[in-house]
């Protein structure tokens, strides 16, 4: 995939937020860091303390039970922390602070992501790559986006 200088590169997952921009060329990427976020998301564990509910229903004296789902807490903040991100994005759309978006996502932050697409975001999306990178070394980032 080809970035032109001056794109805007998103690298997300749900709990670390990477924000490039390209001041190389199409040939020779050269992200550099404009914003970094990072969250702090302890396991669902860790933030919720009830165990599931159970919910008695029939008439009088009848034992039909069943269990209510729990919340899943951290991924809440998971999707939350995506759609942050999106709104970081779109309002920098729409203020004209890019052309091209490049975003590389964790497969499910991506899919939450979608969700929350401005439409003048959607017209600068050069491309989306379903991969957890925030964690790889930059050059390893510029040449995965250059070979998808």
């Amino acid at each position: 995939m080809k970035m032109a200088h001056d794109a805007l590169v998103m690298v997300v997952d749900g709990g670390k937020m990477l924000l490039f921009r390209n001041a190389g060329d199409e040939e020779f990427p050269n992200l550099q860091v404009e914003e970094a976020v990072e969250q702090n998301n302890p396991s669902d564990a860790e933030q919720g303390t009830d165990r599931p509910g159970r919910s008695f229903a029939g008439a009088a004296g009848s034992q039909e039970r069943s269990a209510m789902s729990e919340t899943d807490f951290h991924q809440q903040a998971e999707d939350r922390f995506a759609a942050e991100a999106v709104d970081l994005l779109n309002r920098r759309a729409m203020a004209g602070e890019f052309d091209q978006l490049v975003i590389v996502a964790a497969p499910n932050t991506l899919g939450e992501m979608r969700q929350h697409y401005h439409k003048t975001l959607k017209d600068r999306l050069a491309g989306e790559i379903g991969k957890t990178l925030t964690g790889h070394p930059v050059d390893e980032i510029e040449k995965i986006i250059l070979n998808s």
